[in-house]
């Protein structure tokens, strides 16, 4: 599905560059690409929320847990 997203951005890219995009396609563009974002944002929140840093004093905490100390 994100490999199928990735080529249409790709798709749209390469035609905006030679021959422009309709109001339609100039749009689904940008949803595309925000959609990609998200996907990408989401991803790297799972791989950080599953790392646990060692602090100076032999502590060790999840950085999930770090970030909702923080807020």
């Amino acid at each position: 599905m994100l490999e199928e997203k990735i080529a249409r951005i790709n798709e749209l890219y390469h035609k905006s560059q030679k021959e422009g995009l309709s109001p339609e396609e100039k749009e689904e563009q940008e949803r595309l690409r925000k959609e990609y974002v998200q996907a990408f944002h989401n991803n790297l929140r799972s791989t950080l929320n599953q790392i646990s840093i060692q602090n100076p004093d032999g502590s060790i905490v999840n950085l999930k847990e770090k970030d909702k100390e923080k807020q």
